[in-house]
């Protein structure tokens, strides 16, 4: 199955200021931890211990928001504004390591934090790998 984020960045009419590769593999770096940590966060609420778990439902929570908001404005090239973009994967690559954190420190009892936090790591990677691209 072709990759969606790199076709769509193909056919963008104009030129974009960054690397398309890194790009498109932070913007599915972005999109696979939202959807990680909102599922985690789900599941901690399932979990029996819950009151436990408060600060890492949390946690995943917030990364999950601040992921999908990078990833859209990632996605968008018309009128770029690079200190927007910047500041952006700079606040993702901050939650994405505090909410991996977290979800390490609960990953010897729950398997969805394991991956969750495998997860994160992949994406503030990303994040700090399209940076260091950015003029």
């Amino acid at each position: 199955m072709p990759n969606t984020t790199m076709a769509m960045l193909e056919t963008y009419p104009k030129s974009i200021n960054l690397d398309r590769a890194k790009l498109a593999a932070a913007i599915d770096a972005l999109n696979d931890c939202a959807q990680a940590c909102t599922a985690c966060a789900d599941a901690c609420l399932s979990e029996d211990m819950v009151a436990e778990l408060t600060k890492c439902i949390r946690t995943d929570l917030d990364c999950a928001d601040i992921c999908t908001t990078t990833a859209r404005v990632l996605s968008r090239h018309t009128g770029y504004d690079a200190n927007i973009s910047r500041s952006l994967l700079e606040a993702c690559a901050t939650a994405c390591k505090s909410c991996g954190d977290e979800c390490a420190a609960h990953a010897d009892k729950h398997e969805h934090c394991r991956v969750c936090a495998e997860a994160c790591r992949a994406c503030e990677r990303a994040c700090r790998d399209l940076l260091a691209t950015m003029s």
